[in-house]
């Protein structure tokens, strides 16, 4: 790793970096007021209708308490799209983006090997989704005290819910970097990994609401994202392996692919 590429890439992203956890401390910071305020009305509302029952737990969260609020609010697309700014724009962009304005020889010109600068670039984005998703967590543990149900909160799991999101945003990051060191211009890298990102999500969500499609969670990432399970202080191992197998191969591959690739003058 470069430490002088990763100050510059931090410089470069500084700006962005502070909006998305922003916005994530924000949002974080809604769901346990909303389930503080409205959550046993929510669940009179619901408890006589099944098919509200069923609709209500999107993605494996709900409103009924303080664990599935915060659930909800780290499945819910508004959440997903502001982590995906790095685990899917940045990662993407980070060698192809460079290539397409003609500036990765530049780099590369440097005394810096290829791996030397998919590491420094990788890192930078497993950094920042790691502020990202700790961001969200402290917008939630903010709203839990201030509005005093940090009671029903079991605080030794956090860090486990802090780890949960991270290998999951974190196997997005590798698969954008990967896509990012197989092509030449941005659109197919973005393109790939943006589809890989909404197939997978689509996969999780739909089966989360209609049970006919229940078998289709496992081959969904999304899936092994359980923040409600992992509240209650418990982390599936399989979780933790299948996401970080994911990153791993991902990881493998750049590894493999970014050294033996020609790169020739931008067109």
């Amino acid at each position: 790793m470069n430490t002088t590429l990763l100050a510059r890439t931090w410089r470069a992203q500084r700006i962005k970096l502070l909006a998305v956890a922003l916005a994530l401390a924000v949002w974080g910071f809604l769901m346990p007021v909303i389930y503080a305020t409205f959550g046993q009305e929510v669940r009179r509302v619901v408890a006589g209708n099944p098919m509200f029952r069923q609709f209500s737990r999107f993605g494996g969260g709900d409103l009924f308490s303080l664990p599935g609020s915060i659930a909800l609010g780290f499945i819910h697309p508004i959440a997903v799209a502001l982590v995906c700014v790095f685990a899917v724009g940045f990662a993407s962009a980070a060698v192809a983006g460079e290539r397409q304005r003609g500036t990765l020889e530049v780099l590369l010109a440097r005394p810096l090997s290829r791996r030397t600068v998919y590491a420094t670039l990788l890192f930078a984005t497993f950094l920042f989704v790691a502020l990202a998703v700790g961001a969200m967590i402290a917008g939630a543990l903010v709203a839990a005290a201030a509005w005093d149900v940090m009671g029903e909160l079991r605080l030794s799991t956090v860090p486990l819910l802090w780890l949960n999101g991270w290998l999951l945003f974190a196997s997005l990051a590798a698969i954008g970097m990967a896509a990012s060191v197989s092509f030449d211009r941005l659109t197919p890298a973005i393109g790939v990994t943006l589809a890989i990102t909404i197939v997978s999500y689509f996969l999780e969500v739909l089966g989360s609401l209609w049970p006919d499609a229940k078998g289709l969670q496992p081959y969904s990432l999304f899936h092994y994202l359980q923040p409600n399970e992992v509240l209650t202080g418990r982390l599936p191992l399989l979780n933790v392996l299948v996401l970080g197998g994911t990153t791993a191969a991902a990881i493998a591959y750049a590894l493999v692919v970014f050294p033996r690739r020609d790169i020739a003058a931008p067109a």
